[in-house]
């Protein structure tokens, strides 16, 4: 068994032990860092409704690829994008036919500080900051479209000097709100509750100006005889889910 396993096992038995659920009642769900806030909040709904208890770990897509890859006892996984989950698919290691669009993020630029980023992103010309984040364009679906967005406005190739990379969306928008990047573009979601931005000055990029940044869950194969992961998939679907994950600046 590998470590991941034994981890894994070590944590449902805690689960058991302390809340007299069982093996069967658990779904263990891998999700895009980007989704951390609505997932907590659908996790709680399901529970409450259910009564059955989910296992969340987050981390990159890439990184949960590559768990997963490597034998990973996810029942489910929610990307941040669409194409590991069809690689997934491809590769055999997901039931087919499972995979859906959970969620249509949101591209935001974004400073903790008031005032700074004006909402029509206008400060990307006035170079009136020393460091811009973006999450790496290479892996993550973010900083793919926050290339495209800087492409089109033709600030891209000017502003290389000023750019820092995060590996993904979860440490770029670390850069941005620890003050090492001034400015940063960062998944809507991090910074919205209730259909608004809590903290700092923001620009919400059109969704024209960048590729669609879909987002999907597909049931793997290590939870395909678990009706607790059916459920859970079925519960992503609901009005309930849809109402969170909207709250939180995703389309659908």
């Amino acid at each position: 068994m590998t470590t991941l396993k034994k981890t894994w096992f070590a944590l449902v038995l805690l689960i058991q032990l302390f809340t007299g659920v069982s093996y069967a009642d658990i779904v263990n769900v891998a999700i895009a860092t980007n989704f951390t806030a609505p997932m907590k909040e659908i996790a709680i709904e399901f529970e409450k409704d259910t009564g059955y208890k989910t296992l969340l770990s987050f981390a990159s897509s890439g990184k949960l690829f590559a768990q997963i890859n490597n034998g990973a006892p996810f029942d489910v996984f929610l990307s941040a994008d669409t194409h590991k989950p069809e690689q997934l698919e491809l590769g055999g290691l997901s039931v087919t036919g499972s995979r859906f669009t959970y969620a249509i993020g949101a591209l935001v630029l974004w400073s903790p500080i008031s005032g700074i980023v004006d909402k029509n992103g206008d400060v990307l010309f006035k170079n009136q900051f020393r460091h811009i984040a973006i999450a790496n364009p290479k892996v993550a679906p973010y900083g793919a479209a926050a290339q495209q967005v800087m492409e089109k406005l033709g600030v891209w190739t000017e502003q290389q000097s000023k750019l820092v990379q995060g590996e993904n969306i979860a440490q770029t928008y670390q850069f941005v709100a620890s003050g090492n990047a001034q400015i940063g573009f960062v998944a809507l979601t991090q910074v919205m509750a209730n259909g608004k931005i809590t903290t700092g000055s923001g620009w919400i990029v059109p969704a024209s100006m960048h590729s669609p940044i879909k987002q999907d869950a597909v049931l793997l194969n290590f939870g395909k005889n678990n009706p607790v992961a059916l459920e859970f998939l079925d519960y992503m679907k609901s009005d309930k889910a849809k109402t969170i994950i909207q709250s939180y600046g995703y389309s659908l």
